[in-house]
């Protein structure tokens, strides 16, 4: 459980790490990605299988048919008829932690070249 919710906090804000970390853009928009086909509902998330197979061989029940999401998030942390809003919102939030994460790469490779100009004309 501890690992799903790592995970999902990364999918909505591993970008805003990259602008520290460059190097985490590219894990994050794996993240990312894979979090849009979860959105599709097209596959299992593997953590869920993973976790649903400890649940049953511990004599428990499985998760909820929509995963970890739909038994510990929605609904509990937030109403399950703002599901849309919610999703927008963390959408929002990747793309705005892109975005940042682009000007901030954008400025340093001009800083860059700014300082090879000073020093090649010295």
């Amino acid at each position: 459980m501890v690992v799903h919710f790592l995970v999902i906090a990364y999918m909505g804000l591993g970008g805003f790490l990259a602008w520290r970390w460059p190097r985490l853009i590219w894990p994050h928009l794996g993240f990312a990605v894979w979090g849009l086909v979860q959105l599709t509902g097209a596959v299992e998330c593997p953590l869920t299988a993973l976790e649903n197979w400890g649940r049953t061989r511990a004599g428990e029940h499985a998760l909820a048919p929509g995963g970890f999401i739909d038994t510990y998030i929605e609904g509990v942390v937030y109403p399950a008829s703002y599901v849309w809003l919610v999703r927008a919102v963390v959408i929002g939030t990747v793309l705005i932690s892109w975005a940042g994460f682009a000007v901030l790469r954008h400025r340093a490779r001009t800083r860059v070249q700014v300082g090879r100009s000073h020093t090649s004309t010295a």
